[in-house]
């Protein structure tokens, strides 16, 4: 895997070309334009990367992993089974991060406590659902399904939270960000009225504002679906219910600001933005220290999220 200390803080893009990022490199290759293709023209021969100006895919998805073992790798295929799409192999993609972290916390048994830490109540165990997987049923999770159908979503096309915790008393739908934003609208396609019906018009016991007014004037769409359908499970079970927006400290700051209006929110039910940054602090401070925590902590120190105008951008805030 490639950081900081790996790549050139400048790279050199011309119309048709981009330097391979690797520090020491002379190779340059054709430069893409529009969507993202692994072509043999991209890839650099020796680095084995297929590189934009922009970012870059690694060959294998593994090479983007931390966690590596036959067991992480068996809990990953199967999230695919389930999962609608992964770009898990780009330097500069959200779900590889939300692997690499999460996954520390659950193997480190640090989640319930890490938790903790932002719903302050006591630590309780948590069971994590990865894109939508279940690893105690061995699938999707049921009763997100019995949501989806609930407000008229389309299984194939419908809300997937990047992850889910449940604790005994507690529903977390945690939705991670890295470069993407929160900004959102309906397409035709996903937009239907049985968000505002279904729950026995749940919509209308959990928001302030109508439909337009969250989702496309505000462009808080996918937030929108998160709220509804996960604090109707959660008061289906009687647990309190949580969104938990992660996004880079630099980033959307003002996203609680610009959700919190629209939203009937109090006693159960807590919408909380928290940072990358915020969970490097947490680790740093609260994991017990062993070779694992030293390779989460070089991984946050190091990653890199891609080229901005040819100069290399550093993923967090983090002194080194």
């Amino acid at each position: 895997m490639y950081g900081l200390q790996d790549l050139k803080p400048r790279i050199m893009v011309t119309p048709t070309t981009v330097e391979c990022p690797v520090k020491g490199c002379c190779q340059s290759v054709a430069r893409q334009r529009s969507s993202f293709k692994r072509e043999e023209r991209f890839r650099c021969p020796d680095h084995k990367i297929y590189i934009s100006p922009s970012t870059f895919d690694y060959d294998s998805e593994f090479d983007n992993l931390l966690w590596t073992t036959e067991d992480d790798l068996s809990l990953l295929q199967a999230i695919k089974t389930v999962k609608r799409e992964s770009r898990i192999s780009r330097d500069n993609s959200e779900d590889a991060v939300t692997w690499n972290v999460f996954h520390y916390l659950e193997s480190a048994n640090q989640l319930d406590r890490f938790l903790s830490s932002i719903t302050r109540k006591g630590p309780r165990q948590a069971e994590l659902i990865y894109w939508s997987y279940s690893q105690k049923m061995n699938g999707a999770w049921s009763e997100l399904n019995k949501a989806r159908k609930e407000f008229g979503e389309n299984i194939q096309h419908s809300s997937e939270p990047d992850l889910i915790a449940i604790t005994e008393r507690e529903l977390c739908f945690i939705e991670a960000k890295l470069t993407a934003t929160n900004n959102t609208v309906p397409s035709s396609s996903s937009s239907n009225n049985k968000y505002l019906i279904g729950g026995k018009k749940w919509f209308e016991q959990v928001f302030t504002s109508d439909f337009d007014t969250i989702a496309m004037k505000a462009k808080l769409f996918e937030l929108f679906r998160f709220w509804l359908l996960g604090s109707w499970l959660a008061s289906q079970t009687g647990r309190d219910f949580y969104l938990i927006n992660i996004t880079l400290s630099q980033h959307e700051m003002d996203v609680e600001h610009r959700f919190r209006p629209y939203i009937q929110a109090g006693v159960n039910r807590f919408f909380v933005r928290i940072t990358w940054e915020d969970v490097y602090k947490y680790i740093l401070d609260k994991a017990p220290v062993n070779n694992d925590k030293n390779v989460i902590l070089d991984y946050f120190r190091n990653k890199t999220i891609g080229y901005h105008y040819s100069e290399l951008q550093k993923a967090f805030m983090i002194d080194v």
